[in-house]
């Protein structure tokens, strides 16, 4: 015996016709005149009456009826009852942000949130992704957005959101061959990045590594738009993000090191020991069905 059968057997005892039920039940009669068989068969009683005017409930059957609807309302009880328990998690999230690669999906996660999970209150906190992944750890975050060079920790649960590129920006007229650059000549220039515990921070910084130079002069920006202002104005090099830096070079205010641009990867983390606590759990199958879209 299951759900299906006892919906049809009050279907068909409201329609008082197996063709009727079939249409009110969205089945077809077939279907409907074997549910009745195999509950009768297994109830061991004969529910109903086959007259030529359709189908009656014998004395057995009425008295089951009620039972039956009483099941049947009870289990809707408890399907609400799982959806309202679904839609009342509630409490304060707290999430890392940096600043530049997560501010995209940042925007349609809080929106997505709200519909969804209306008493979820967000606090966000900005932070270079080494601080991030660090807070997350030491339970300061609950979850947070971060690039994949920032150190990680088997400790935590990624999900990877996106990939992008990073470019080497220079000034126009800084770079005679921008595919095979003279380092010498530029470590006497001005670099601008942000903090080395940044994204664009450690490219900066590996790349100084290998090319076993350092910069004369450095200006700490943490501002995409203001770094390719100063770029542009010939202030200095530095690093931008692929739709940025394509669309600087299409305006003909930078030249850009091809060689040198860099894949990086978006994830979003929590730490594995609290993957089921319900705040974090929400937020995280939202990131997901969010970055499968």
């Amino acid at each position: 015996m299951d759900i299906y059968q006892l919906k049809t057997f009050v279907g068909v005892a409201r329609e008082g016709s197996i063709t009727r039920a079939s249409e009110s039940l969205y089945l077809s009669q077939p279907a409907v005149s074997a549910h009745i068989k195999a509950l009768e068969d297994e109830l061991g009683l004969l529910l109903f009456e086959r007259t030529t005017r359709g189908m009656s409930l014998t004395a057995n059957g009425a008295s089951l009826l009620v039972k039956a609807e009483q099941i049947i309302a009870m289990h809707r009880a408890l399907i609400d009852e799982a959806k309202r328990m679904k839609g009342s998690v509630n409490g304060n999230i707290r999430i890392g942000v940096n600043r530049n690669s997560s501010s995209q999906i940042l925007g349609r996660l809080l929106a997505k949130l709200s519909e969804t999970f209306p008493e979820i209150e967000v606090a966000l906190e900005y932070g270079s992704s080494t601080e991030i992944v660090h807070a997350i750890q030491t339970g300061l975050l609950d979850v947070g957005f971060y690039t994949d060079q920032a150190c990680t920790n088997a400790e935590l649960e990624t999900i990877e959101i996106s990939r992008f590129r990073v470019f080497l920006a220079a000034p126009l007229g800084w770079v005679e061959e921008p595919n095979n650059p003279d380092w010498q000549r530029l470590a006497n220039m001005p670099w601008i990045y942000p903090a080395t515990s940044t994204c664009c921070g450690r490219l900066a910084e590996n790349l100084f590594e290998q090319n076993g130079f350092r910069p004369l002069k450095v200006i700490h920006v943490d501002q995409e738009s203001v770094t390719r202002t100063l770029i542009a104005g010939g202030v200095g090099l530095g690093f931008l993000h692929a739709p940025t830096a394509r669309d600087a070079q299409a305006k003909g205010e930078v030249v850009l090191l091809e060689n040198l641009q860099q894949e990086v990867q978006l994830l979003f983390a929590y730490r594995r020991e609290r993957a089921n606590v319900p705040l974090i759990e929400a937020v995280a199958t939202t990131v997901r069905h969010l970055g499968a879209d």
